[in-house]
This record gives structure tokens, C-alpha cells and sequence, in this order.
């Protein structure tokens, strides 16, 4: 079947099932007709041909770090229905945390003309993926990271965090720290700048080689909070970048013998589901990922259709008090 056909079983003209097709003016009565037609003949308007005639895809490409990410999954079913309802399709491209892949489907998505727009859900940022973002015609809305300049929905990580600190510390005075990579300038420094906020605050001091780098992983978290425990035995709180570093700290003070809360405290960030089912249950920061990736679809979708949209939006936080706090 092709759109000749269609119109000719329709009894109307060509140009009339276009406009049909691109949701252009049709009257009532030929609308139910050729509506009819489509609907015995199962006929669909190639994508391809319409891309063609159009220069545009109809399709966004999203970059993730992580596939497997609670964080990032909520972002991205924030932002699937948004483009649905706009009418876009979304090509998930996942990057393992590798900076370079990142810049690759940046390049990528440009060379290829595969997609319209871009989400970029990014961790650390390098000269080479702001050359990228630059020779790039395409709209880009960066997620997850606050960037001068550019479209960008990010979250408060800095106040977040030293306010999950100050919770820890009102019983507690020994803490100490597990972060992430401070090149993520979120997740990395402004979550141990938060940190260091508090403990200041309360005047605390936590001594450099208290505060360790781990990655996103609960073996990470694990093996950090070891480390910690063998040189600071009297440690009375762990406070985590993330949720799942938290996770591996549970899991070794629950090998050390270690009572929570009651000898030591745990934080996390990122209020996953496994937050609510861990023993005990964990203490952590709600940050509105679904929500935040709605917004950034939302500004995507609007520059798309040619508003004037780079503009930044701050997400707000919860503080989610559970089992591993006092």
C-alpha cells in the first residue's frame, strides 16, 4: 500500500491523505473515510520517507551513564511519556560511565542526523564534550549537571547532603565519609562539599583520610567502609554519596558486628526501592529524578519547536528519615 492507494480507496485526493497524515485541515466526513481505509488496510506512512521530506527524525536520543541505575531508570520514565505525547520517539544510548562513549554518541548522533535533539545524563564533563556540544547543531538539554550556559536540569545536591549530615551529627560526632569521584562536580563535590558544610556547622573536624572516593557500586561502598572501620574504629557515622555505597556500608558494620543505629549511623542519597527493604531500613536524601527528567524532555521538546527554552531549573530534595539514623 502506498498514499496513491489509499487515497484512491478513500475516494479523495493525494494531497488531502498528506495533510491526514501530518495532521493537517480535513474535513470530518473525508477524515472518517480515509480513517476507515487506514483501519481494513493496516496501511502506516513510512517514517523513513516522511524523514526525508521533512529533515527530521521524529526521535531524541538520550545519553545515559547507566542502564542498570535506579536514578537514571526514573529519569528516563520521566521522560518517555513527554516525548510520546509530543510525538517523539526515544534511542537510549548507554555509556558504562565512560566519558569518551559519551562524547562518541555526542559526535554520533551529529554525523548521522539520527535524532532531532539530545539528553544528555552526564557525569563528568571534559574539553571534549563541550567541543562535541558546540559543533553540534542539534539542541542539547544537559541532566544531572548544573553548566553555564547551557539548558540544563540539575539537583541541590550541595544543600541536600549537608542537610542529611546535620541530621547525623545532632548524635553524633566521629563521622566519616564516602563520596564519588569529584570530576562529577553533583554527585562528587558538591555532595562532599555538603559534607564539609555540616560538619563546619556543628564544629566538627573529620580528618582528611576519613573522607575516601568509591564508586557507584555497593562492593565499593563495602570495601570503603572496611578501610574506614580498621583505622577509625570509633567511628560513629558513615555518611554515603549514594544509596548504593550505603548499602555496602550496612552490610559490612552488620559483618563487624556493629549495631545500627545505635553505634553507628548510615546516610545515603538517591532514596531507591532497596531503601525502604534493607535492614534497617536506610536514611537517605528523595531527590525527583522522575520529575527532573520530565522537565528535561519538557525543555528539549521546546527548543525543538523553536522557543527561545536554554534556560536552568534546580530540583528540589527530601530528606527521608529511616531505621539507620538515631
Amino acid at each position: 500500500m502506498d498514499i496513491n492507494q489509499i487515497a484512491q480507496m478513500a475516494g479523495v485526493s493525494r494531497a488531502t491523505v498528506s495533510r491526514y497524515f501530518n495532521e493537517g485541515y480535513v474535513s470530518q466526513e473525508k477524515r472518517e473515510r480515509i480513517r476507515a481505509v487506514v483501519k481494513a488496510t493496516g496501511y502506516s506512512p513510512s517514517q523513513h520517507a516522511k524523514s526525508l521530506r521533512t529533515g527530521k527524525s521524529s526521535t531524541v536520543g538520550v545519553i545515559i551513564p547507566k542502564i542498570n541505575s535506579a536514578s537514571v531508570s526514573r529519569m528516563v520514565a520521566g521522560m518517555t511519556p513527554v516525548f510520546a505525547e509530543r510525538g517523539y520517539q526515544v534511542l537510549l544510548a548507554n555509556t558504562d560511565n565512560d566519558a569518551a562513549r559519551e562524547v562518541s554518541y555526542l559526535r554520533l548522533f551529529e554525523e548521522k542526523r539520527q535524532v532531532d535533539g539530545i539528553v544528555l545524563v552526564a557525569t563528568v564533563f571534559t574539553d571534549e564534550h563541550f567541543e562535541a556540544m558546540d559543533k553540534t547543531n542539534l539542541p542539547v538539554v544537559v541532566l544531572e549537571q548544573q553548566l553555564p550556559g547551557r539548558s540544563c536540569v540539575f539537583q541541590n545536591d550541595r544543600d541536600a547532603m549537608r542537610d542529611v549530615t546535620a541530621l547525623v551529627l545532632r548524635e553524633s560526632s566521629r563521622p566519616v565519609y564516602i563520596g564519588v569521584l569529584e570530576e562529577d562536580l553533583a554527585a562528587g563535590r558538591d555532595r562532599h562539599l555538603g559534607f564539609l558544610d555540616a560538619c563546619a556547622d556543628a564544629g566538627v573536624e573529620v580528618p582528611e583520610h576519613a573522607q575516601l572516593v568509591a564508586d557507584f557500586s555497593v562492593d565499593a561502598g563495602y570495601t570503603a567502609a572496611e578501610r574506614l572501620l580498621d583505622e577509625f574504629p570509633d567511628t560513629d557515622a558513615i555518611v554515603c554519596a549514594t544509596d548504593s555505597i550505603a548499602y555496602g556500608a550496612l552490610t559490612c558494620l552488620r559483618e563487624y558486628g556493629r549495631r545500627v543505629p545505635e553505634d553507628v549511623q548510615v546516610t545515603g542519597v538517591g532514596d531507591g526501592e532497596l531503601s525502604q527493604i534493607v535492614t534497617p531500613t536506610l536514611t537517605t536524601v528523595h531527590h525527583h529524578y522522575k520529575t527532573s527528567g520530565a522537565e528535561a524532555a519538557r525543555m528539549l521538546c521546546d527548543l525543538l519547536d523553536g522557543h527561545d527554552a536554554r534556560r536552568k531549573v534546580r530540583m528540589g530534595y527530601e530528606v527521608v528519615t529511616r531505621n539507620s539514623t538515631r
